[in-house]
């Protein structure tokens, strides 16, 4: 009888004291809210327009959190662009890590961004840099640097199509001759 009691107290206790965890606020701290949804290593993501490859994404590892609708990408991504008519890859991106909006498609390359363009022979290197989806545009207000065959130019801020064909840099602090 004794034991049945006991058992019967503690029931109780655990069923009051989960009760009473449940309406506990959680806080923002909180690593289960902030926790992604899904987790992936050693992922390669392709990019089609009417079956033919736009761009490939590789990276180490990727999370998805399905409430802020991203896409996080990390230990190095590697971005090859493809010309939709040849399926030959036009220039390659790589980065510490990229975040891409699930909702534009837009993504951000964020540490040692590097876009090389393999028909200008073109490089642009800075730390931060947008892939705007709907306009197709490279974007970045951070400090670039853009070294092709004929010059090498540096500055706050650019503009460019994702071959690094034709681009602008708005506040230019050095240019230099090839």
């Amino acid at each position: 009888m004794k034991v049945k009691l006991i058992v019967a107290s503690m029931f109780c206790i655990c069923i009051t004291s989960c009760s009473k965890q449940a309406h506990v606020a959680k806080s923002a701290d909180d690593p289960f809210l902030t926790a992604p949804s899904h987790m992936s290593y050693n992922v390669k993501v392709k990019f089609a327009d009417s079956s033919r490859t736009k761009a490939t994404l590789q990276s180490g590892v990727a999370y998805l959190s399905e409430e802020s609708r991203e896409t996080s990408f990390g230990k190095s991504v590697v971005v090859d662009f493809f010309s939709v008519e040849s399926g030959k890859r036009l220039a390659r991106m790589t980065a510490d890590s990229a975040v891409v909006d699930d909702r534009t498609s837009n993504m951000t390359a964020i540490g040692n961004v590097v876009v090389f363009s393999d028909s200008t022979r073109t490089t642009l290197t800075t730390q931060k840099l947008l892939w705007e989806n709907h306009s197709q545009l490279l974007k970045s207000t951070e400090f670039v640097r853009i070294v092709s065959p004929s010059e090498k130019i540096e500055g706050m801020g650019f503009v460019s199509d994702r071959f690094l064909k034709s681009y602008r840099i708005f506040k230019v602090s050095g240019i230099q001759q090839q």
